[in-house]
Parts: structure tokens; sequence; C-alpha cells
């Protein structure tokens, strides 16, 4: 199944290194503590992006080979005079002043060419609360070097230097692994060969499904230089080990190296140092708390919220964000990861917008990377059963009408960044076959002649992309929106799209008649969002069609009895959607 996709964009140098200038002021300019640690690291992983996509360029022009440069050479320094600053700040417990004189930039950046370079947002750092101060910790613990490290682009661009500043390392390098994603290979050309009493250390999130991006650099150090697999160190997010599409040799390679995870719960939510812990920072905000922090991630939110457990939606464990409730004396608050550096600012605006508009839960604050939010305990999320009530139906309705139509005029992008309609279609055409079979992707045919023409019609917003039931909360008089600020920047190809993909959702989601569809579509044309009604004949095939592969992925990855059963009934749902929306030509 078609699901996920890579979020990139475009961005010159020069606007690269203005916002590190801006960032390195800000943090200049800031007192001690969460809120100006916070801006290192936003700072460092800019710079990663800086290196990544110098470094990219340079492959790129190499026939994908990586090689010394200097250009790639200062950005990388960049980044590790940044992972220092970090590293300091967090080893004093985030009270330690800055160099009277900050380290600047301009030197590294005489040697950055004047141009346009494309950007990978790192996915660890946006979805899944990966912290470069969980690797340094990690790093911290392996012993006398000397050390080489060796970081995977993307993300690993930034997680080699933080390493880096702990390890000694004065000039860590990237690769980028390429090729099948369960048989990934890198290149490096001129590797120099290596002093015989040096330590390797290689850096990335993961491992993810095959664990062949790190096994590609195993096999390059034992196979082209003759490391030792004594002095072989793997720094990973997590100690599961590879997943199940791992090859034998995969396993193999990794057998012959020494893993270090970098563990969130012990670096942060658990640490020693109170200033290191999540829940200083959200005292900090809404006061002392009168209890620990309680996760409620991995689809606890259904216990937190005294559903029944026979309405239980399903879930997704592993893709859900972090989120905790803390209970304080200003009331109980909803501690939710919301992502790491700049591009994390955005979704926190477009929570606090939503919020001021009534249609979202209020916003406490943030902190290093978490977004804190009123928890409505006495709010129940709507359950399937609950759809058929009229009454609800009706104001339901009227509610989705008010939020889109605010989505569209507020929340406007002046680029997509999104999948185009061609590529939807493509998805939705593959998901259709894996799903229905050979054949059942004929009716596809129409919607894809219809894609080029209708591409221009596109008016892209920061769309919800989340209008399932469970993602709405009511007492009765009011209904909430929740999970509503970043599926549009997801871990999935679908990105920002038109406001009718959301109107798609709500039809499919609800399952609304022609009837009710037309009520939506005329409430939205009164509060001046137009839908395109062909382009709305699109994208509501193409989201069951995204959707089902979606909780395909999920149903396999799910190892609890009967969430894998929820998953199967929300399976039936969909494809039930999609073939009511295909009909079948006649043979």
């Amino acid at each position: 199944m078609l699901v996920f996709g890579d979020a990139t964009q475009r961005e010159t140098v020069a606007c690269k290194l203005d916002r590190l200038r801006t960032m390195l002021a800000q943090a200049q300019g800031s007192p001690p503590g969460i809120g100006r640690h916070a801006c290192l690291v936003a700072a460092l992983i800019e710079a990663g992006e800086l290196a990544q996509g110098i470094a990219d360029a340079r492959f790129h022009a190499n026939g994908e080979h990586d090689a010394p440069a200097q250009e790639v050479d200062a950005a990388m320094a960049i980044a590790l005079m940044l992972a220092r600053l970090c590293a300091h700040s967090w080893h004093s417990g985030l009270r330690g002043a800055l160099p009277s004189r900050m380290p600047s930039i301009e030197g590294w950046a005489a040697h950055l060419p004047a141009m346009d370079i494309e950007v990978r947002q790192p996915e660890g750092y946006a979805f899944y609360a990966l912290y470069p101060e969980c690797y340094l910790a990690a790093a911290c613990r392996l012993g006398a070097g000397p050390w080489r490290v060796i970081g995977l682009r993307s993300i690993g661009t930034s997680l080699a230097a933080i390493a880096a500043a702990a390890l000694g390392d004065p000039r860590p390098v990237t690769l980028r692994p390429v090729g099948h994603p369960f048989g990934r290979r890198v290149a490096w050309r001129a590797a120099p060969r290596t002093e015989p009493s040096l330590h390797h250390a290689i850096v990335d999130e993961g491992p993810g499904l095959s664990g062949s991006s790190m096994a590609a650099v195993i096999r390059l150090l034992r196979e082209e230089e003759g490391v030792a697999p004594q002095r072989i160190h793997l720094l990973t997010a997590h100690a599961r080990g590879p997943g199940a599409e791992a090859s034998p040799q995969v396993r193999a390679l990794w057998a012959q190296a020494t893993s270090h995870a970098a563990d969130f719960d012990a670096v942060i939510l658990n640490a020693a140092e109170p200033a290191h812990r999540l829940q200083t920072w959200v005292e900090a905000c809404v006061g002392s708390l009168r209890a620990p922090l309680r996760a409620i991630d991995g689809g606890g939110w259904r216990q937190a919220h005294r559903m029944a457990m026979a309405s239980w939606p399903p879930v997704h464990p592993w893709q859900e964000r972090r989120k905790f409730l803390a209970e304080a004396e200003s009331g109980t608050w909803l501690v939710k990861f919301a992502g790491l550096g700049h591009r994390a600012e955005e979704r926190i605006a477009c929570a606090e917008a939503l919020a001021r508009a009534g249609f979202c839960p209020e916003v406490a604050g943030a902190c290093h990377g978490f977004l804190i939010e009123r928890w409505h305990g006495g709010m129940r999320p709507l359950s399937q059963e609950r759809l058929h009530e009229p009454a609800l139906r009706t104001r339901l309705l009227a509610r989705v009408a008010d939020y889109l139509a605010f989505r569209a005029r507020t929340l406007a992008m002046p680029q997509s960044g999104g999948a185009s309609l061609r590529a939807l279609c493509d998805m939705g055409r593959h998901n259709t076959v894996e799903a229905l079979g050979a054949g059942s992707d004929a009716p596809w045919e129409r919607h894809l002649a219809a894609a080029a023409r209708l591409q221009a019609s596109v008016r892209p917003v920061r769309t919800d992309s989340r209008l399932q039931p469970w993602e709405w909360l009511d007492d009765g008089v009011r209904l909430l929106k929740t999970d509503a600020i970043d599926h549009h920047a997801g871990h999935d190809l679908v990105g920002c799209q038109d406001v009718a993909w959301d109107v798609a959702g709500a039809r499919i989601e609800f399952a609304l008649g022609d009837d009710e569809l037309g009520e939506l579509l005329q409430a939205l044309a009164a509060r001046g969002c137009q839908v395109d009604a062909a382009l709305l004949d699109v994208y509501s095939v193409a989201y069951p069609a995204f959707q089902l592969g979606h909780a395909s992925l999920a149903s396999r990855d799910t190892a609890d009895a009967a969430d894998r059963e929820r998953l199967e009934r929300r399976l039936r749902q969909l494809t039930g959607a999609l073939q009511a929306r295909l009909p079948q030509p006649p043979r």
C-alpha cells in the first residue's frame, strides 16, 4: 500500500543562514532555561538541514557518491559548533552562561555556495519525539576514542553533530543511503583508510523495517576499510533492532556492531536532573502538578476519556504522538509532542488560532517540542453509533461547515507542498488493486484524465486531514476538534490540499448521503467557501483509497488482537466506501 512520503522543500542557502543568525541572536538575548535551550536545539536542526541540503547537492553532482568537499565541511562545521553549544547548555542543567562572544557562523558561511537546496524534513524531530539530547546522552556513555562519527542523511546530519560534540570528533561526516528501502547501499568516494585504533559511531534514527541503511555503512567499514567489529557502534532511536523486512545478511551485519539506544524516557521523561524533565518544563507553564505525568499515547487516551470499550476506535500505536496528562491546580492539561525546530512554531500558531476561534481546546503554551492544551475529560469522542442520531448530525454538519470554512479562510498556503492530483490518483489506483484485486483500477482512468485539468483549481490550505468521528469531542452543547494542527505536514504523501480534501473526509467518515453532502456544500458556500464539484469527485475516491492503505499498514503493525479487529472493521468500512465510489464498468 502507498501511504508514506518524504516532506521536502526548496530553500536558498542564504535563507537558511539568515534564519540561523536570527536564532543565534534570539538565544543570546534569552535568559538561561528551557526556552533558550530549545532555541539552540532549533538552530542545530536548522544547521543540520543546511548541511544535508548542501551535501545532497554535492552527492548528486558526483553521480550519487559522497566525497570530501569544502562546502560540505563548512556546513558541517556550523552544525558542530551549534551542537557544542547545545551540549554545554544541557550539561549545565540549562543554567550555564553562553560565551560572552558567541561563535560566529560567518567564517564558514563564506565557503558556502549561493544556491537552492532541497531540504528534507527530519521525521523524528517532527513526529516521533526524537531529541538530539538523547543521542548526546547515548554518545556520552561510549568509551574513550579516538572516534569517527558517521551520520546518515537526513536526520543523521544534526545527530552526527551532537554525537561528535560528545565524542570529540572534529570532522563528522554524513552519507546518503540510496536504493531499495529494504536494501540500501552507500557510496563513499575516496574514503580514507582508518587508523587501527579508531572507533566508529554510525548515527541515525530507527532502525526501521529493514535496518539496511546502517547495515550498508557496517558493510563499507568491514569490507572496504577492514574495521574490526568491536570498533563499530550504532547510535539508534530504539533498542528493538531491525524490523520484519530485514534480510539475513542485514541481521548478520547488525550482529557485528554494538548498538546504543537513545532513550527519551530515561533522558527526558524520568531524568535525574530536574531541569531536564518534561514535567519541570510543563510546570513552568501551568503550575505545580499534583501527580506525575500520565502517558496516554498508544491509544491510552480512549481510557482517559472513559469511553466504553465497545466503542473504542482503532489506533496505530507507533504512529501516535507522545502525549501525557498533567493534573495541576489550574486544571488538567494535555501535553502532546508537536515537533522540534522552526516548523513546530507554525503548528503551535495554528493551535492557538483554532483555539481562539473556539474550534479546539485552549492552549496554555509550549515547551521544547510539546504543546500544552486544556484537557476536556468531561467531553466524549463521537462514536460510530452516535453518528446515527439526527440531532447530532445536524449540529455536526453545521460545525464542520464553520470549521472548514475557517481553515480555508485563515490557514491558506501560498504553495502546496502536497501531493499533486496525479500523485493522489496513482496512489489510489495502486491501493485499489492491492485491496480489490487485478482489474479493479479501471474506473481510475476517468479520474486520472481529470487530474491534469483540475490541478490549477486546487487552492492549498493546511488541511485537517483527520475528520474521523473520534477526533470530535461532544458534551451535548459544544463540539471541539482535536488532533487538528499537523496532519497537513505529516509523514505521508498527502500534504496540504484544497479544502475539498476535508469535505471528502467528512463525506466518507460520516457516511453523508447526497442530500447531507449538498447541505454541507451549501453551508460552506454561505460562509464564502466554494468547493469545486469535479475536484471533490476526485478527492472522494482518493480519500478512502489513502485511508485504506493507512489502516492496512496499521493492522499489520498492531500486536493487540482487539485493536487488530477494530482495524479490520475499519478496513471493511473503507473498502465499502471505495467500492461505492468506484463503480465497475459493464463487462
